[in-house]
């Protein structure tokens, strides 16, 4: 059998897994309030090549009301097609940075570089621009009643469609920046806000799209992003909705929270 190689790690990705990782919360870069930190392993060398910041209970409320308020705020009055352009630019600049992604999710999570390169490309800016066009056609229907003294079609009924709330985004260790761009595009399409947990396994290309997000245009507190344990970060119970990829083992205990 032959031996497999790793890749060759770039000036770019040592300096971003060498940076200080904390919690995008309001549109900010802060630290847990543990101040504990999570090491991170490449599973091909087992080596450490990073350190995340430990959100728990607390942090995770103060993403919420930052989510909640962006929702009521600035967020709501974003016409749908300013969001869909908001979308089309993240993933605009999610392909700029290709190469450094892939990179990082192949010593991340493990995968082969070209899987990486595919799964970002094709599942990854594809989905979030197909998304993009759903802002602008998510419509309410209006329907013609004939009360009673009313001749039929002189009376009309209609509904409209509202973003739910704020979403909970709980993300598993396998393909994580996929399962990120699945759970934050329809979220942000509908005009939901959203608080984001990545799998403590593999959290840093989350947070690399964080800082992505950060530059994109897409107001503060729209996205926050905690990284930490399931048992302490995972408290998601004033949520509105939660999204969710992961065993079975992991639904019911949600589930109680």
């Amino acid at each position: 059998m032959s031996k497999v190689e790793h890749i060759k790690v770039s000036d770019e990705a040592k300096f971003f897994l060498a940076s200080n990782h904390q919690l995008l919360i309001d549109g900010e870069w802060v630290p847990s309030t543990s101040g504990e930190k999570i090491p991170v392993f490449d599973p091909g060398t087992e080596e450490k090549i990073a350190e995340v910041d430990s959100g728990n209970e607390d942090d995770i409320s103060s993403a919420v009301s930052a989510a909640r308020e962006a929702l009521t705020g600035e967020w709501s009055k974003i016409p749908s097609h300013d969001r869909a352009q908001l979308l089309n630019k993240l993933a605009d600049d999610i392909d700029a940075c290709m190469p450094l992604l892939a990179e990082l999710e192949v010593l991340d999570n493990g995968m082969p570089l070209a899987l990486a390169h595919y799964s970002i490309a094709s599942h990854g800016t594809t989905l979030l621009r197909y998304y993009a066009g759903w802002a602008t056609k998510i419509l309410g229907d209006t329907v013609p009643v004939s009360p009673g003294g009313v001749a039929n079609g002189e009376s009309i009924t209609y509904t409209r469609r509202e973003p739910i709330g704020v979403v909970g985004a709980i993300i598993p260790w396998n393909s994580p920046f996929i399962f990120a761009i699945l759970k934050l595009a329809p979220a942000l399409a509908a005009g939901c806000t959203v608080v984001l947990k990545p799998a403590e396994l593999t959290p840093m290309t989350a947070l690399f799209l964080g800082e992505l997000i950060q530059k994109s245009g897409i107001p503060k507190g729209v996205v926050n992003i905690v990284t930490g344990y399931g048992e302490t970060a995972g408290t998601l119970s004033h949520i509105t909705k939660i999204l969710i990829r992961s065993h079975l083992p992991v639904q019911p205990k949600l589930a109680k929270k």
